[in-house]
C-alpha cells in the first residue's frame, strides 16, 4: 500500500512572514495539527500546534493576559517553524513512512511532488488507522449459538 492511499490531501499552508496570530486562528478554526510553510508553492518547513503552544504566552486568553503576552502572537512563522522537513513522495510505501517516524521522531510527514510542492500530509495517526485490522463481525449462526448457551 502506498502513502497516497492514506495521506490527507487537504493541507493548510502558511508563509514565512505570517504571524503566530494567523497560525493560531487556523488551528482554532480547523481540525489541523500541522501547517506546511510554503514560499512560491514549494515546501520549506512545518509548524505544529505544539510549536505554537511553546512559542506563545500561556497567559493569552486568561484574566492576567498583558500586552507583553499578546505580543508573542506577533512573532513570525519563520521564527518557530521546523526547517528541512522529512518528506516522502506519494508513491512511497507505508513502511517507508513508519521508518521515518521512528528514525526522526516527527509527528507528520509532508508528501511532496517532484518540484517539492506539497500534495498531502501523513501523520502517525493516519498510519495507525491504515494498519488497524478491520473489526470482525460475528457470523449470525455463531451469535445465535452463543445466545442459546
Amino acid at each position: 500500500m502506498s502513502i497516497d492511499s492514506i495521506m490527507s490531501k487537504q493541507v493548510a499552508t502558511v508563509v514565512f512572514d505570517d504571524t503566530l496570530a494567523t497560525v493560531k486562528d487556523i488551528f482554532d478554526a480547523a481540525n489541523f495539527h500541522h501547517l506546511l510553510v510554503v514560499e512560491d508553492g514549494r515546501l520549506h518547513g512545518v509548524v505544529s500546534d505544539r510549536d505554537l503552544l511553546r512559542a506563545m504566552s500561556p497567559f493569552i486568553g486568561s484574566n492576567v493576559e498583558s500586552a507583553r503576552d499578546l505580543n508573542t502572537l506577533n512573532r513570525r512563522v519563520h521564527q518557530i517553524m521546523s526547517r528541512q522537513p522529512i518528506t516522502l513522495r506519494p508513491e512511497a510505501a507505508i513502511a517507508d513512512a513508519i521508518d521515518l517516524f521512528l528514525a526522526h521522531q516527527v509527528s507528520c510527514i509532508p508528501i511532496v511532488d517532484e518540484q517539492f510542492r506539497p500534495v498531502g500530509i501523513v501523520s502517525w495517526r493516519d498510519i495507525l488507522r491504515a494498519m488497524r485490522p478491520e473489526p470482525q463481525q460475528a457470523e449470525p449462526d455463531a451469535a445465535a449459538a452463543t445466545d442459546a448457551a
